[in-house]
């Protein structure tokens, strides 16, 4: 028996603080050897090297205090026109770049990420999750969390390869996978996520009739984004994610997480990451501070099997060449001052925000959208999903005529895998409005569908 952490953390709302997972004995994992990723890859990184200059930088992580560095074409940081600052925090406290730091943030870093943060990013994963690889697993900041799965597909995606998503799923995905030409496994979520059962009929048929006659067609990675999904908001529970981790060992495919809503998740006890779940090495988990900390900052990594990673890092070493130190340094001098109690105090502050806020939505969706519209409660995330049943298509309706009275919704098309279909279903976002202003938007709302209606009923 071994020291692990229990599979839920706890999130207590009448709590001041997010409380850490608990402990308890628990046996120890079952482990299979290491598995051999390169049937995963693309061409493109098959066949992508390293460079061989911007590799030299991993030197400067731990410098000695004697070296001559001769290497890089490295700027002269004294000659930059920014010399030090100061940061005021909302409650008060203040953090100060001073001369050295500064010359730090304002040249270029390590391609995996500034050193001390990464350090803070390790410890916060072991305390969430608990890789069960963690010996094999690599970290990389990338420039959020968007740009490491894009190229993350780049890695794994090439021309007619088979791609499980869920329906609906993240629109921001698709601009760079549907580039890539693969084949999509669309699978329906209900109100637990992505259903288990309809992903093995998907699995079991594409076995059947592509899988066993085809085998350059193979069957890659699943993309989910299990908590406070967008656009629906599901929160996917245990017992699917166990389900579905098993089907991927069954059918050896990786899995994908994005992972940006996790904080803000709505219940109380957080389910286990599919990284937590992760005893054969399938799992690339993608998290960002763009929801808790700042957007503008674009800090997210990356978490997973160290080969996975490091072609993940020679693709950025060919592209930004690392992300932005000066945002870096602002996250790791934050998590400096808070320490990781600190932070997670903060994130809780920032998911119960948005349960008001969704709370809010709900009331003015009772109020204004009953008998026209359908949805679920959101178990987290920033939106609320709706169908309009009476509505074949949502989006002329919310391009065209809502514009026109000042209301913008995003038409549900997108989230699908075949956006040139009619879709009945709209998303809204209540992170930035007021109560009073959700409710105004939802009256206004509620007249353009029943315009819509009216308007179809007369072309018939």
């Amino acid at each position: 028996m071994v020291l692990g952490v229990e599979n839920k953390i706890k999130l207590d709302v009448n709590d001041t603080a997010l409380s850490l997972p608990r402990i308890r004995l628990v046996s120890a994992p079952l482990l299979r050897g290491r598995m051999d990723y390169s049937r995963f890859l693309s061409t493109n990184a098959k066949t992508r090297k390293p460079s061989w200059i911007t590799q030299l930088r991993s030197y400067l992580a731990n410098p000695s205090s004697d070296i001559l560095w001769l290497a890089g074409g490295h700027p002269d940081a004294s000659l930059f026109p920014f010399k030090e600052t100061t940061i005021t925090l909302k409650n008060g406290q203040e953090i100060h770049l001073n001369q050295d730091l500064m010359a730090t943030s304002l040249q270029y870093g390590p391609i995996e990420g500034h050193t001390p943060l990464l350090k803070y990013l390790a410890d916060l994963t072991q305390k969430l999750h608990s890789p069960p690889r963690w010996s094999e697993t690599r970290q990389l900041v990338t420039v959020g969390g968007q740009d490491g799965m894009a190229k993350a597909f780049v890695m794994l995606t090439d021309p007619g390869d088979y791609v499980v998503v869920p329906e609906p799923c993240y629109a921001g995905i698709f601009s760079e996978l549907t580039s890539l030409n693969p084949h999509y496994l669309p699978v329906e979520e209900d109100e637990e996520g992505m259903r288990s059962d309809l992903l093995r009929s998907a699995l079991a048929r594409w076995k059947s009739e592509i899988g066993e006659t085809h085998s350059e067609k193979r069957l890659k990675f699943m993309y989910t984004n299990p908590s406070g999904s967008n656009p629906s908001g599901t929160n996917m529970s245990e017992k699917r994610r166990r389900e579905i981790y098993a089907l991927a060992c069954e059918y050896d495919f990786l899995i994908l997480e994005d992972d940006a809503y996790y904080f803000l998740q709505f219940q109380d006890d957080f389910p286990p990451s599919f990284l937590s779940l992760d005893t054969e090495g399938r799992v690339l988990r993608f998290d960002s501070f763009s929801k808790t900390v700042s957007a503008g900052l674009r800090v997210g990594y990356v978490t997973g099997p160290e080969f996975l990673v490091e072609k993940i890092s020679q693709h950025i070493m060919a592209t930004v060449m690392g992300g932005s130190s000066l945002s870096q340094v602002l996250v790791t001098e934050l998590f400096h001052m808070w320490g990781l109690e600190g932070f997670l105090r903060h994130v809780k502050e920032v998911r119960d925000m948005y349960r008001r806020r969704r709370d809010a939505a709900l009331s003015a969706a009772e109020k204004h959208l009953t008998g026209l519209c359908e949805w679920r409660k959101p178990g987290g995330g920033m939106f609320l999903w709706l169908k309009v049943p009476k509505v074949k298509d949502t989006q002329a309706m919310l391009l065209e005529r809502g514009t026109k009275k000042s209301i913008l919704l995003v038409p549900g098309n997108g989230f699908t895998t075949r956006p040139e279909l009619p879709c009945q279903y709209m998303r809204a976002s209540y992170s930035t409005v007021l109560p009073e202003e959700m409710d105004k938007a939802f009256q206004i709302l509620a007249e353009v569908i029943r315009d819509e209606i009216q308007l179809n009923n007369e072309v018939k």
